[in-house]
């Protein structure tokens, strides 16, 4: 699903933006801890106090999300690279502690926690060069 060079960017940039839909039909988006977990090779997001947060409960409601992971490689010459994640959100109220430490994440998870499956997959700057885009489907 993700290549081993995007596997390995997932797991050095933890910062990314999650995009979800609220019940009013408009668009969210935030920073979020992003986490790569090896046991079911999926990213997962987590927090303190997550099941409180508009985007929890977005992604409760609308499961459809995307989450763009960015950072520049340099800025001479302007080398940007990234990935992003479009598919389903699959939020759990419980297990979130286990889930970070499988993750290995940099803060402790609330019990609530979410993990997404990928439908497609966006990278720039990682398999390829900073312009060039690779888009796939998954399933």
């Amino acid at each position: 699903m993700f290549t081993d060079a995007e596997v390995e960017y997932l797991i050095r940039r933890p910062l990314g933006r999650l995009a979800t839909v609220g019940r009013d039909g408009h668009p969210h988006v935030m920073p979020v801890g992003v986490f790569w977990d090896p046991e079911s090779r999926a990213v997962v997001i987590g927090g303190h106090n997550l099941a409180a947060s508009r985007k929890f409960r977005d992604a409760q409601h609308n499961p459809e999300v995307a989450l763009v992971v960015d950072d520049l490689a340099a800025t001479d010459p302007w080398t940007p690279r990234g990935i992003e994640i479009r598919g389903q959100a699959e939020t759990h109220t419980s297990g979130g502690e286990e889930a970070g430490r499988r993750a290995r994440a940099s803060f402790p998870f609330s019990p609530a926690w979410i993990r997404i499956r990928p439908h497609r997959i966006l990278a720039w700057g990682i398999d390829t060069g900073s312009f060039e885009l690779t888009a796939r489907d998954v399933v």
